[in-house]
């Protein structure tokens, strides 16, 4: 049927600050289904309080509330305009839990708000789970034998009664929040205690635990006509005991026979259709006994989850747009499927292909962490990759981590040492994957590890012939390797680098340069939803070693934006949010957008955001060729944070340009010396500081700067590795775990300004005019990371001369650095004396949460000066903030209870949240002065 015109005004509920376990896939449905609804003449207001999503932004929804996640809030809303329909599938748990909340409360029958997407009695019955076993029962679809506990009492009479292993699943908690596995009787007591604290209604599921058994994940959608279709199998990697959040996933499922996948298929439709009669998307989990194919539920989402972004990048399929227009009543065969344009939405997916997500981890920040992977999700992120066979898509993976790594192994990181190589295969963490294919080269038979890590045998032959490659590989020499050998390697996934590093004394562009001389280079398939079958109009492109090139570049003149890879402490949503008005505002002066990352959560892989997307590592070999092949008029490197910014030198020594500041610029401010002797020659103050090489050298300079001294590696982001020493034997043992941790770095040690302010400036510069974007305030004291700290915008209590000499030193370091774009500074204020800490001229995490607060496009005008269209004197900057913004740092603690929740200069928050206060007599605010007050005298 046709869209239902009753509904003129619909209210989407986004999820909040990311938290582990509740990331920006969620920003990405959320905008995707705005977007998508804004398309059909409605009007969408969004409820949300993380400032640094696109979201949040106003080019996504007509009204944005950057308001707390609370019942009070939406009621709000509800009073001040007329809102006919909610949709709260786009915000995962948190809004399905304040729809449950307000339902109860009697919110939308009050204003006569109908709920779409879902209904509230699907959301309790998949979310309390001793009514979705019983449905599952009543249905007919295989269940783990369980018991529900809702006392300490009835918990273990369940356990006495299932008996060992057992999991204990919370109600109504995220992200697997409070569960667990107890293998034996003496671990039940403790683990039922977490369980039942972590369950808002104080419920749990006791559980057999069908540990080894094979995980997998289908993505349905459903209309009003009851049509059903599957968008995606996904297959993980890890055997159950693993959340799915923390398991290497593939797609489409790899090793699943087609009678077990239609009969998973056809107890999906079953489940799906069992819990509510409404339109939208679900996804499902389900778990298969690997000796007998037998098929138990584990639980069913209403909503848009982790894994339907990944399904929507995976086969160009875009869930939450299609998912949002049926929930206002189209159906499936009346939508046009968004990548052909000629087939309908009814239309299944099919791959040629094979998607490959692997999680990135972040345990270097919490000091301490258990470490091991279970049923509580740990990971702060995730990357995906395309390849035409999974081992192509797992090494591009391992490309794209972040962690230094070429590939899976060959590149001099590998672990020798046997023992603990068995441990780490049997108490999984971050590092299994690269301990299996270490097991293998130092011969562990194939079945051996199958039998210790209960992965398919299928998935570790795969990984077991990347072995027997590279001992072929070392056979040859680089000028005898056969060409069909060498196609064969790069078909495998294997980077110019590892090859190099296999073959012995040659280099990465060596190894480049043969290949070329061969003719083998990389093509450009398109992601079409149905394996070439129709012709696809978008362009979304993966790499691949093959003949046929499907990309083919335009006459147009060209821009790259360099995203920012996987989400992780440092590095998060706040630099998608700035690639993705990158890319909007290249669009808007005349050139061809062009993006290049490997995140499927965010909004910048959006096939629909960029004029061309390349689903790629963001890694040397990748983006080389991409630039060789597109030939951009530059790239632009300052918007996708640190990972963008690394690969600024290569691009320089290349010839290749950068837009906005320069490579030599830039390098000016990350490199501490050259920075402090360009502070000195401005005569701005800044702390003393020495550079040392070893801990000998680090001892001698930290005498002459005196302590305390603040040590740290340079070129990293979010304070990796820094630390406040206050002797010289504390400063051997920093120094020593940095220079382990980071070889061939060197060390930073300044003087650490003790009970000092800090203070945060934003500016634009055009290369002649230099606009403050913003002043912020700290409430933590220098010495903890500015992204722990939380930030008040405009100060409140600094003096005019501290502002006045923020401004004059930001326009003085700006001119100087010929900064051309963005310029973040940090200030150390002691005894009304402003220290400059350090300059980032590159896009920060503060900008998003500036542009929210004052209501200005800053990235978006950013972009157009780094562009060379504008200069600053064409805008007209007009600031509406009244009162103070505050970024409110939002913490993953409760994951690693084990951990100190001390902070410290290296950041350790996930996420943030924004809130307003009108003045300083606001009860908040004066708790945020006292505090400071408090800080400063410790």
């Amino acid at each position: 049927m046709p869209k239902d015109t009753s509904i003129r005004s619909v209210l989407i509920i986004g999820s909040g600050p990311i938290i582990i376990g509740q990331a920006c896939e969620f920003d990405y449905s959320g905008s995707q289904a705005a977007l998508s609804l804004k398309e059909e003449g409605i009007e969408v207001s969004i409820i949300n309080s993380n400032p640094a999503t696109i979201m949040t932004d106003k080019v996504i929804g007509d009204h944005v509330y950057l308001w707390p996640l609370t019942v009070d809030s939406i009621e709000q809303i509800l009073q001040e305009r007329k809102i006919d329909a909610v949709l709260p599938t786009m915000g995962g748990q948190t809004a399905l839990n304040l729809c449950i909340e307000a339902s109860e409360r009697g919110i939308w029958e009050k204003y006569g708000v109908k709920v779409i997407g879902v209904d509230v009695a699907a959301i309790e019955k998949t979310e309390n789970r001793e009514a979705f076993r019983q449905l599952m029962v009543d249905i007919g679809v295989g269940v783990a034998t369980s018991k529900i506990a809702n006392s300490f009492l009835e918990g273990k009479e369940a356990a006495q009664e299932i008996g060992y292993p057992l999991v204990i699943r919370p109600s109504y908690t995220l992200g697997g929040y409070g569960g667990g596995f107890v293998h034996k009787k003496e671990e039940f007591d403790q683990a039922l205690k977490r369980g039942l604290e972590a369950s808002p209604t104080h419920e749990v599921l006791v559980e057999q635990a069908v540990l080894g058994w094979k995980e997998y994940e289908l993505e349905l959608l459903r209309d009003s006509n009851d049509n059903v279709i599957i968008i995606c199998s996904i297959e993980n990697f890890d055997p159950m005991g693993i959340h799915t959040g923390d398991s290497i996933t593939v797609a489409p499922a790899m090793t699943l026979s087609d009678r077990c996948y239609q009969d998973m298929r056809n107890q999906a439709i079953r489940m799906m259709r069992a819990i509510g009669n409404f339109a939208g998307g679900c996804n499902v989990q389900f778990s298969v006994n690997p000796d007998n194919d037998e098929i138990i539920a584990i639980e069913i989402n209403p909503r848009v989850s982790r894994s339907s972004a990944l399904a929507s990048k995976a086969t160009g399929y875009p869930i939450a747009k299609i998912a949002a227009k049926l929930a206002i009543g189209y159906n499936l065969d009346e939508l046009e499927n968004q990548i052909t344009k000629t087939t309908s939405a009814y239309f299944e997916p099919t791959l040629d292909y094979v998607i490959v997500k692997v999680p990135r981890w972040n345990f270097d920040k919490f000091k301490g962490a258990n470490m091991e992977l279970g049923l509580q999700m740990k990971s702060v992120g995730e990357v995906m990759a395309i390849g035409r066979t999974f081992i192509e898509a797992l090494q591009k993976a391992c490309q794209s981590l972040e962690i230094s790594r070429a590939g899976l192994g060959a590149d001099g990181k590998h672990k020798r040492n046997i023992d603990e190589i068995m441990y780490g295969l049997e108490h999984a963490s971050w590092n299994r994957l690269f301990l299996i294919k270490d097991a293998m080269s130092m011969g562990v038979p194939l079945e051996s590890i199958r039998k210790v890590t209960r992965i398919d045998k299928w998935f570790l032959s795969q990984i077991q012939e990347l072995v027997q490659l590279e001992t072929e590989l070392k056979r040859y020499s680089l000028n005898n390797i056969p060409k069909d050998f060498f196609f064969t390697l790069k078909q495998k996934g294997f980077s110019d680098i590892q090859i190099a590093y296999l073959l012995g004394n040659v280099t990465e562009d060596e190894v480049y340069e043969r290949r070329k001389s061969l003719g083998i280079k990389r093509v450009y398939k398109m992601v079409d939803t149905c394996a070439a079958e129709f012709a696809a109009k978008t362009p979304y492109y993966y790499s691949t070693f093959e003949e046929e090139n499907e990309s083919l570049p335009s006459d147009k003149k060209k821009v790259i934006v360099l995203g920012s890879g996987p989400n992780r402490i440092g590095q998060g949503i706040e630099f998608d949010y700035s690639c993705v008005h990158g890319l909007l505002a290249a669009k808007e002066t005349g050139f061809e957008a062009i993006m290049i990352n490997c995140n499927p959560e965010t909004v910048s892989t959006d096939f629909n955001m960029a004029d061309k997307l390349y689903f790629e590592p963001v890694f040397w070999e990748h983006v080389r060729e991409i630039i060789e092949l597109e030939n951009p008029v530059g790239v632009i490197v300052q918007l996708g944070g640190q990972t963008a910014l690394k690969m600024a030198e290569k691009l320089h020594e290349n010839g290749i340009k950068i837009i906005g500041t320069s490579y030599n610029d830039m390098d000016v401010a990350e490199d501490r010396g050259r920075f402090s002797d360009l502070l000195k020659e401005l005569d701005i103050p800044y702390p003393k500081y020495g550079v040392a090489e070893n801990a000998e050298e680090a001892i001698v300079v930290a005498n002459e700067v005196g302590y305390p001294v603040l040590v740290r590696p340079s070129y990293v982001l979010g304070g990796q590795g820094m630390s406040i020493v206050i002797n010289d034997e504390d400063l051997e043992k920093a120094v020593v775990k940095l220079l382990g941790d980071l070889p061939g770095n060197r060390v930073l040690i300044d003087h650490f300004l003790d009970r000092a302010e800090e203070t945060e400036s934003d500016s634009i510069s055009d290369g002649e005019d230099v606009h403050i974007v913003g002043l912020m305030e700290h409430i933590e004291p220098a010495g903890i990371h500015s992204g722990d700290s939380s930030a008040v915008l405009p100060p409140f209590s600094l003096s005019e001369k501290v502002m006045n000499d923020m401004e004059t030193y930001s326009k003085k370091i700006a001119r100087a650095l010929n900064v051309i774009g963005l310029l973040n500074i940090q200030f150390a204020v002691k005894d009304e004396k402003v220290y400059v800490i350090e300059a980032n001229p590159r896009a920060s995490r503060t900008v998003p949460f500036i542009a929210k607060a004052y209501d200005v496009p800053y990235i978006n005008i950013a972009a157009k000066v780094m562009l060379g269209v504008n200069k600053l004197k064409d805008f007209t900057i007009e600031r509406k903030l009244k009162g103070y913004a505050i970024k409110e740092p939002v913490f993953s603690f409760n994951k690693f209870p084990e951990v100190t929740k001390e902070l410290g200069p290296e950041m350790k928050s996930t996420g943030e949240a924004i809130r307003f206060i009108k003045d300083t007599e606001d009860p908040y605010f004066r708790k945020l002065i006292k505090d400071k007050s408090m800080y400063l005298s410790k």
